[in-house]
C-alpha cells in the first residue's frame, strides 16, 4: 500500500477513485484563511488541490501516483486556465520526500497513512514546512472506524488520533486550534449509514 507501483494500478483500475470534491475539513479550515501558498500532501485526483487554487491558493500537490497527477492535471483544465496556472504538480514519496522550511501558508494533509514511525517523522517535516503563522491541517482515519462496517484495513497501526499528532508540536512554537474527532455520516458497503470519526489536527504556527 506504501509504493508508487500500489497506487499506480489503483488509479488505474478505474475513470475516478474519489468523489472529486474537496475535503469538508479543508473547505471549513481554509475558508477562513488569505490564499497564500499552500502545500496538498497525497492530493491523488486533485479534488483538494482544485478547489484550493479556485478560491486563489498557489497550490504545490503532492503524490506518489503520476497516474492520479496526470489525471488531477486533466481536472484542473477542464476546471479553467486561472485554475490550472495556480497548481504545481509534484510526483514525490512522502516517506523520504523533504518539502522544505517554513515554504507555506497552508500544510494540509488528508487521510495519508504511514506506519509508525514514518507517520510521525511525516507530520514533523510537515510540519515544518508551516510559515509562522501558518496553518497545519492534518486529517485522517480515527481507530474508531476499524469497529465499523466499512472496508478499512485491518490495520490498527495505521490509525491515527487528533493528539497523537498533537504531541509531537513544539508548544512553544504552535498553537493547537483543534484536536478532535467529530463524527460524520457515511454509507457502508450494504447501503446502510454508518457514523464514522476523523483525527482532526488543526494547528497555527506561532509569529
Amino acid at each position: 500500500m506504501l509504493t508508487r507501483e500500489f497506487w499506480d494500478e489503483r488509479y488505474a483500475s478505474s475513470d475516478r477513485i474519489w468523489s472529486g470534491n474537496p475535503n469538508p475539513h479543508l473547505v471549513s479550515t481554509a475558508t477562513g484563511l488569505t490564499p497564500a501558498a499552500a502545500l496538498d500532501v497525497g492530493s491523488g485526483e486533485g479534488g483538494d488541490a482544485i478547489w484550493l487554487a479556485a478560491q486563489g491558493w498557489q497550490v504545490t500537490a503532492v503524490d506518489v501516483s503520476p497516474v492520479a497527477l496526470e489525471r488531477a492535471a486533466r481536472h484542473a483544465a477542464e476546471a479553467g486556465e486561472a485554475v490550472a496556472q495556480r497548481i504545481t504538480w509534484q510526483p514525490a514519496d512522502v516517506l523520504s520526500w523533504d518539502p522544505g522550511r517554513q515554504r507555506y501558508d497552508l500544510v494540509s494533509a488528508q487521510f495519508v497513512h504511514l506506519p509508525p514511525p514514518g507517520l510521525t517523522d511525516l507530520h514533523r517535516r510537515l510540519a515544518a514546512a508551516v510559515r509562522p503563522g501558518g496553518t497545519l491541517l492534518i486529517v485522517g482515519h480515527h481507530p474508531s472506524d476499524l469497529e465499523t462496517s466499512l472496508r478499512r484495513p485491518r490495520l490498527p497501526e495505521l490509525m491515527f488520533t487528533a493528539e497523537q499528532v498533537a504531541a509531537t508540536l513544539d508548544p512553544d512554537e504552535w498553537e493547537v486550534v483543534v484536536a478532535a474527532a467529530p463524527q460524520r455520516q457515511v454509507t457502508d458497503p450494504e447501503g446502510q449509514q454508518v457514523t464514522i470519526r476523523d483525527a482532526v489536527l488543526r494547528a497555527v504556527r506561532r509569529s
